[in-house]
């Protein structure tokens, strides 16, 4: 039983949702699920990009006693939510790769004695020894897994890692699970459950049906000029979404050159750069953001009119979540994709580069060693800075296969590949306030910045606090370099610990290094992974060369959602209304122009119909009735005239 809606635990929970949020009602399921976790049931949301699944557990946590701990693995999604919260006066805390062991035990001590609601991990910490250690002297209201079909070997995104969640179960038997994601397959959905735990099914369903936004595939020769004409025709916010970093920068100088204001946006960017163009872009400076797909995870503007794919997504998860970015205002908006012919052979092509020959991978796995002068047996536990560029040129590899095999010895279980991380500068007093005011002779300078510091962030002086040298260069007068001096003199008087703003992969050795002959990929890390890989492309591939199905009900479909009706504004809708709308041609009619045709030129049925306007069935039928009448004949398939 869930609770009802007057019931007291109800109320409170719409207490806190008007307290904190300032919203007078919920939306969808929000408050099913609410309920249901509110109970200590184990519970699994689904709900579309731009449901609102933050409040499901943010809300329910309020109301309970102790921490709760969010596991996701989008660490840009954590930072925002942590600040969010903050700015609400929520207390909220994060873990996270690239952390240095003070700043995690701090954080975790933090969480036992400080009175937090919320503490984000990402799930490569769950299985630390000082995290479990920790954890056993905390009380931890409820688990949010986010992003939850990370934990399926059947979904799009498998990380080994979200299977320490269940080990993490053990340690708090009675603490409830919240699962949410925006993606899961039925097979996904049970397959979730199972590998969480639950002591009984309870799937809650948004309807991922959304009737306000049209998906389009344009088959056109040039992109470019039909990405130009879509963005004249469809006035704005737009995201434009490409493959490669590379691309983002050519399409935005493109965009501003025809006259529309635009900005790129990928991985590779630092972290202010990324907030400028994010803030541009959200209050209407910029009209469209050209971006890959690092772009969009917590991203909340409603009014974006169109989302244009130039590149295929490899799934239709993928694609999924990033056309569901456009019209979550609930007014109209459109996902384009701009299809060509030679987007098959471009997306097939990804196949080999993400699943590389297992000899490949091995070879890899040999040159890192030599790469850390890693000796036999040595290596368990052992974090490493991983410069991906300066690997590919001693060893004369290329990066994109030398990823996908990190990864795979990731999901082998050898190693632990961290994507490039950014992590923003960190500041942490390491002397109490009053020390500080009772300092003399530090310099004029030097004291207005510690004011600044300060004035500009709030709990200094009890855990670390991301900074942004550039904003106190700002407000102090100085320069950025002159900022950053002075911090790094703080920290050798131990005044300050600071961590400068620093961006790199890691890679953790998971188990210590052993002999290439003994390295074993397991079937489940690459052949079943790879088999899936390539049904998923298939899946991407059938939706946008599909000429005759309801765009809509093809992605309801594919994620388990029936229904019975056409969107009636999708392309294939659209292109149905049209012929319904013209007179049709009678067989007769089309058998005199079949025969017209061909006398003109000789041509197969595909051409025909190319030539010929006119409904594929009745055409088909002319010519086959020309056939039996032999009127006509065919010659290597080609028709001819008798």
């Amino acid at each position: 039983m869930t609770a009802q809606p007057n019931s007291p635990l109800s109320a409170l929970h719409s207490q806190l949702l008007k307290k904190y949020w300032g919203y007078d009602n919920f939306r969808g399921i929000q408050e099913e699920i609410i309920n249901s976790i509110g109970e200590d049931r184990d519970t699994l949301g689904l709900m579309p990009t731009g449901g609102g699944k933050s409040i499901t557990f943010q809300v329910p946590a309020l109301a309970k006693k102790g921490v709760c701990l969010v596991v996701t693995p989008l660490i840009s999604l954590m930072k925002d939510q942590v600040q969010n919260l903050r700015k609400r006066g929520i207390r909220a805390l994060a873990i996270y790769s690239g952390m240095s062991r003070q700043e995690i035990v701090i954080t975790l001590e933090n969480c036992i004695f400080g009175d937090y609601k919320f503490l984000y991990i990402s799930p490569e910490r769950l299985d630390t020894e000082i995290f479990r250690t920790k954890l056993r002297r905390m009380t931890i209201s409820m688990i949010t897994v986010d992003e939850s079909h990370c934990i399926s070997q059947w979904g799009y995104d498998f990380r080994p890692a979200y299977l320490k969640i269940a080990e993490i179960r053990d340690l708090l038997p009675n603490v409830p699970v919240l699962a949410l994601t925006a993606t899961a397959t039925p097979e996904v959905v049970k397959d979730i459950q199972h590998r969480l735990r639950f002591r009984e099914e309870n799937v809650f369903r948004m309807s991922f049906e959304r009737k306000n936004l049209a998906y389009i595939v344009r088959k056109t020769e040039n992109k470019t000029k039909e990405l130009l004409h879509i963005l004249r025709r469809m006035p704005g916010s737009a995201i434009v979404y490409v493959r490669n970093r590379r691309r983002t920068k050519e399409i935005t100088e493109l965009l501003m050159h025809e006259g529309i204001t635009a900005n790129f946006y990928h991985a590779g960017l630092d972290n202010a750069t990324k907030d400028i163009r994010q803030h541009r872009w959200q209050t209407g400076e910029s009209r469209v953001m050209v971006a890959t797909n690092a772009f969009g995870m917590g991203i909340d503007k409603p009014d974006v009119r169109t989302v244009i794919h130039l590149d295929l997504p490899d799934s239709i998860e993928a694609y999924f979540q990033e056309a569901g970015r456009a019209g979550r205002d609930g007014n109209k908006a459109y996902a384009v994709i701009l299809h060509t012919p030679s987007d098959k052979i471009t997306l097939c092509k990804r196949i080999p580069d993400t699943f590389p020959e297992k000899t490949y991978i091995k070879q890899v796995y040999e040159h890192l060693q030599f790469y850390y002068q890693m000796a036999m047996g040595d290596g368990w536990e052992c974090v490493k800075e991983f410069n991906l560029e300066d690997f590919c040129r001693r060893f004369k590899h290329f990066p994109v296969p030398v990823n996908s095999a990190l990864k795979i010895l990731t999901q082998a279980g050898y190693l632990e590949y961290t994507d490039e991380q950014d992590n923003a500068s960190r500041i942490y007093f390491t002397i109490p306030r009053d020390e500080l005011y009772k300092l003399r002779e530090l310099g004029e300078e030097m004291d207005k910045l510690i004011q600044i510091v300060l004035r500009s962030y709030t709990g200094v002086f009890t855990d670390y606090v991301f900074i942004n040298e550039d904003t106190l260069a700002v407000r102090s007068g100085l320069t950025r370099r002159q900022v950053y001096n002075m911090l790094i003199q703080l920290s050798r008087m131990h005044i300050i610990h600071y961590i400068p703003h620093k961006k790199t992969p890691y890679i953790i050795y998971t188990r210590e290094r052993v002999d290439t002959c003994q390295l074993n990929i397991p079937r489940m890390a690459y052949e079943e992974r790879k088999e899936r890989y390539e049904a998923r492309i298939e899946a991407m591939i059938d939706y946008v060369t599909n000429e005759t199905s309801c765009r809509s009900r093809m992605l309801l479909r594919y994620f388990g959602e029936k229904n019975e009706h056409n969107c009636g504004i999708c392309d294939t809708c659209l292109s149905y209304r049209a012929k319904e709308k013209q007179p049709q041609a009678t067989i007769e009619e089309l058998r005199g122009k079949v025969l017209q045709a061909l006398e003109e030129q000789p041509g197969n049925p595909a051409e025909l119909a190319q030539r010929i306007t006119a409904d594929k069935e009745a055409l088909l039928e002319a010519i086959q009735q020309l056939l039996e009448e032999k009127k006509i004949h065919s010659v290597n398939g080609i028709l001819q005239t008798v």
